[in-house]
């Protein structure tokens, strides 16, 4: 039932157990207030507060957010959001990874939650790639200081990857590749290193790839693209599936 609920766009699957629980979900006329309930789509009638609820078909974009656009439903300080700037059927996407306010770049939104929240799971170790602009060189020490890992305050942080690039308008580039999503992580490590960041922009999260994009625009995820990430977060969860197991017998 959490699934079929999740799919349907409505509700997570950790908040669709809170409204099993309320008593606000009904099977067939039944209430479904139990963990576990079985769902036949197209077969059983399933309604929230007596609405019919039906699976939503499967959509993923990749957008390319603009710096200054909030990742967020509602701002309310009269903020643009990325909902804004979004075809309005997909206001029922969520999206997967959120950027701050200054930084841009690709954000990819959809209504299929599993494989979302294990796409955003750090222990599927997902390559998330950011281009940065900085106004010193970059030296090979300090790309050497980067790999080694950098202490913040919430731990140390070490990039997968990292190289530099020429210089664009007297700014510096550098490619950061990290398989996590921390806080401002990318900005935090490069001041560590004497290099504030200028401008950042996200280029690719897993299989999927800003590319060409203009800045405000978006386009269907690729098939290949889903094929990729649905395989990456099959892995991952059979992964984790496999350490639990693991550790209740340790």
């Amino acid at each position: 039932m959490q699934k079929y609920i999740s799919q349907a766009g409505v509700a997570s699957r950790r908040q669709a157990e809170g409204l099993m629980r309320a008593g606000r979900v009904v099977v067939n006329g039944k209430p479904a207030t139990e963990m576990g309930v079985k769902v036949i789509p197209g077969r059983d009638t399933v309604l929230l507060d007596g609405r019919i609820v039906e699976p939503a078909r499967r959509r993923w974009i990749v957008f390319h957010k603009p710096s200054g656009v909030l990742c967020t439903r509602a701002d309310p300080h009269g903020g643009q959001t990325v909902y804004d700037l979004l075809p309005s059927w997909a206001a029922g996407l969520r999206y997967v990874g959120r950027l701050d306010r200054d930084t841009s770049g690709l954000l990819l939104l959809t209504n299929e939650g599993d494989t979302a929240a294990a796409l955003a799971h750090p222990s599927g170790q997902v390559e998330r790639e950011y281009l940065a602009r900085v106004a010193g060189p970059v030296t090979a020490r300090d790309l050497r200081a980067l790999r080694r890992g950098v202490e913040l305050e919430d731990g140390i942080a070490r990039p997968r990857r990292v190289r530099k690039l020429p210089p664009d308008d007297e700014r510096w580039g550098i490619v950061v590749v990290l398989t996590e999503g921390r806080k401002r992580e990318v900005r935090r490590l490069l001041k560590a290193v004497g290099h504030p960041v200028l401008a950042l922009a996200r280029t690719r999260f897993g299989p999927f790839r800003l590319g060409g994009l203009a800045p405000g625009g978006w386009r269907p995820a690729h098939s290949g693209e889903l094929e990729q990430a649905r395989s990456i977060t099959t892995g991952g969860r059979r992964n984790r599936r496999g350490s639990a197991r693991r550790g209740a017998h340790a």
